[in-house]
């Protein structure tokens, strides 16, 4: 289909190309200089009546340039826009793909510092029982009074971290 609206639309510049070489034909030469020219009775009639139709071709072949470059210019309009779409779908795949990276190192960061938290809970348990133990085992082997108060410290630093172990 493209191709027959190519091929009508070099009709009106071809028109109008053999227009005006017939306007000029018969504005320049006489029948003494070519024999068909005296089977017209009236050439300069005819070549009045050639140019108007030179100018309504001329107008048919304006409105097909303009026609045709309001299509182009539309043609370039669409593909801007559509260049323009695809690079905002790359810039928001770009902003997606970072914005996820942002949240997978931050979800490593909560996971890491909730790992050292509980390292760090472990290592005071694992602390506050040896402190328990060596008390404990102190007061066996020497139920003293310093022994005693050292014991009961312990246990009072247990029952105040009892709920937090």
């Amino acid at each position: 289909m493209s191709r027959w609206i190519n091929l009508l639309a070099l009709l009106p510049g071809t028109s109008l190309t053999l227009l005006v070489i017939s306007i000029a034909f018969l504005r320049f030469y006489d029948k003494n200089d070519f024999v068909l020219l005296g089977q017209l009775t009236d050439p300069r009639r005819w070549s009045n009546r050639l140019t108007v139709a030179a100018f309504l071709v001329a107008v048919v072949n304006l409105g097909v340039e303009w026609n045709r470059r309001n299509r182009e210019t539309d043609r370039q309009a669409r593909a801007e826009a559509e260049r323009l779409a695809e690079e905002q779908r790359r810039v928001a795949e770009e902003q997606r793909r970072v914005a996820e990276e942002q949240r997978r190192v931050e979800d490593q960061a909560r996971a890491e510092a909730q790992r050292i938290e509980e390292a760090e809970r472990q290592t005071r348990r694992t602390r506050i029982e040896v402190e328990r133990d060596l008390a404990l085992l102190n007061f066996l082997a020497d139920p003293s009074e310093q022994n005693r108060a050292v014991l009961t410290q312990i246990v009072a630093v247990l029952s105040e971290y009892r709920d937090s172990l």
